[in-house]
């Protein structure tokens, strides 16, 4: 039996709890869902697998933990963010703190969640909860809106979090490689599949685009701009500022 290195055993459970939800961010972060189990967590502290599983039943069980762990947090930052007070007192200003404390959300280990829940597939009750904490995250620029008169706020806060996350996307282009669906053309094409039922005109235009690594191909004009004029690479710098101008002129 471990030693208890804390005051009372309660304690040492929520320590060890910590430790074992870190050493489950970290694997994540660093090697993908694939290798997320209760084994390589407890291993990674030194814990027998029979001794996480009081604490884990399963890697779905695993990534729900960390989402509860992780998602209040980041609501709370961008709460924060965006409140009144700040050097920039203006409705824009307060959006521009805002949106780079979401994008600080991509640089974490934390975002290392979103391709994972993406890839496996958790109970209807989680996905529930994950819908409601991802609605909190967006929440603080709702209200935001609402206090500031805007019509809509709760659309157009949903909105300007796709703004949001196409700059995450540019920001960190290689999330897909901790996903199977990215380089799984099954998954894809189910993912797909799945999109076209809702979305009977998208699968139309699907199925009459060109080439998905050949966008110009019934394009003169767009070809002859990536011949000759391709666009200079986005550093994370102008990544950054271009999101937040999109997003506060999304929101004027």
């Amino acid at each position: 039996m471990p030693r208890i290195s804390a005051a009372t055993v309660a304690d040492h459970r929520a320590n060890q709890h910590a430790a074992l939800l870190e050493a489950a961010r970290e694997i994540l972060a660093a090697e993908g869902v694939h290798a997320l189990t209760p084994a390589a967590v407890g291993a990674r502290i030194g814990l027998a697998r029979s001794s996480v599983y009081r604490y884990f039943a399963s890697t779905a069980d695993i990534l729900a933990q960390l989402v509860e762990d992780a998602f209040p947090r980041w609501s709370a930052r961008l709460r924060a963010a965006i409140a009144p007070g700040g050097p920039d007192d203006s409705l824009p200003g307060r959006i521009r703190t805002y949106g780079r404390a979401a994008l600080d959300f991509v640089g974490s280990p934390d975002y290392a969640l979103i391709p994972a829940l993406q890839a496996i597939g958790l109970p209807g009750e989680c996905r529930v909860r994950v819908d409601e904490m991802h609605g909190a995250l967006i929440a603080p620029l709702a209200d935001a809106l609402r206090e500031a008169g805007a019509d809509h706020p709760a659309l157009r806060a949903e909105l300007a979090w796709g703004v949001l996350r196409a700059g995450a996307r540019r920001l960190m282009p290689d999330a897909a490689a901790h996903n199977p669906a990215a380089h799984n053309p099954v998954a894809h094409n189910v993912a797909a599949h799945d999109a076209a039922v809702h979305d009977p005109a998208a699968h139309d235009a699907a199925a009459h685009a060109p080439a998905a690594d050949d966008p110009a191909a019934h394009n003169p004009v767009a070809h002859d701009a990536v011949a000759h004029d391709p666009e200079p690479t986005a550093t994370a710098d102008d990544i950054i500022e271009i999101t937040l101008d999109v997003l506060t002129r999304t929101l004027r």
